[in-house]
């Protein structure tokens, strides 16, 4: 029987699926160079799906290609990691909220949250984690916000998997996730939304200080203009009012 071989955008899925997986849990890493003939000759592909791959990872901010240097792991720095997550402050606390108030089912997140903790590997513990933050969003009941948390889902992960290689902090993640999900089952749709964009913005702020100093360093330019207007419509009150006590 003449076996029927497997179609390319299979094998490109395949291929793709398997890249992914090595990048999100460490296995390659952030600069590391992707070539097409090793690829290839690893999942036992042609070049073809392999590029193919490698095209549709780069439209997700996975990897990088370029004229000179080829294919690479993308490089995680505080840019990207201040990027990355002011998408997902100003999105997924909002979807988790919706998703509260509409009283969707939570047992998505529930599950991928024992699974993080019976987890036997970081690669588990990180799946799992990806999934407990969209099983969150996902039920918000807008389909294109949660395409728009989709689209940086993968950018999110390989910004945690690199700040997790330098400081694993799942105990403390794993404490907060559990909170936001207590807070999200009794109905507490503020509550839930204001402890996950806490747990967002501590985390970058965790792995990436100088995205923190940033921050402070805009807070404080923006106390000092507040102040400055202030000052300066005061000063206006007072010439105001001494106009008047002339005329």
């Amino acid at each position: 029987m003449t076996s029927v071989p497997t179609p390319i955008p299979s094998r490109t899925q395949y291929v793709q699926d398997e890249i992914k997986h090595r990048i999100l849990t460490g296995q390659l890493r952030p600069g590391q160079a992707l070539v097409e003939s090793e690829l290839a000759a690893h999942f036992g592909v042609s070049k073809t799906p392999v590029r193919e791959a490698l095209k549709t990872l780069a439209g997700t901010g996975l990897v990088v290609m370029s004229q000179y240097k080829g294919v690479t792991v993308r490089m995680v720095d505080a840019d990207m990691a201040r990027e990355v997550y002011d998408v997902r402050l100003l999105l997924e606390p909002e979807a988790l909220r919706r998703t509260v108030r509409r009283r969707a089912s939570l047992d998505a997140a529930r599950d991928a949250l024992e699974r993080a903790a019976a987890a036997a590997d970081t690669a588990q513990r990180s799946l799992a984690n990806r999934e407990f933050h969209r099983a969150l969003y996902v039920p918000c009941g807008n389909p294109l916000l949660g395409k728009m948390l989709d689209e940086v889902r993968d950018q999110a992960a390989l910004v945690s998997a690199v700040a997790w290689a330098a400081d694993p902090s799942w105990d403390r993640e794993a404490a907060e996730h559990r909170e936001i999900l207590e807070l999200a089952r009794a109905g507490d749709a503020q509550g839930a939304s204001r402890a996950l964009r806490d747990h967002i913005a501590s985390f970058v702020r965790r792995a990436f200080p100088e995205v923190r100093d940033e921050e402070a360093e805009e807070a404080e330019g923006d106390r000092e203009g507040a102040k400055g207007a202030k000052d300066a419509k005061g000063a206006k009150d007072a010439k105001g009012a001494k106009g008047e006590q002339h005329s």
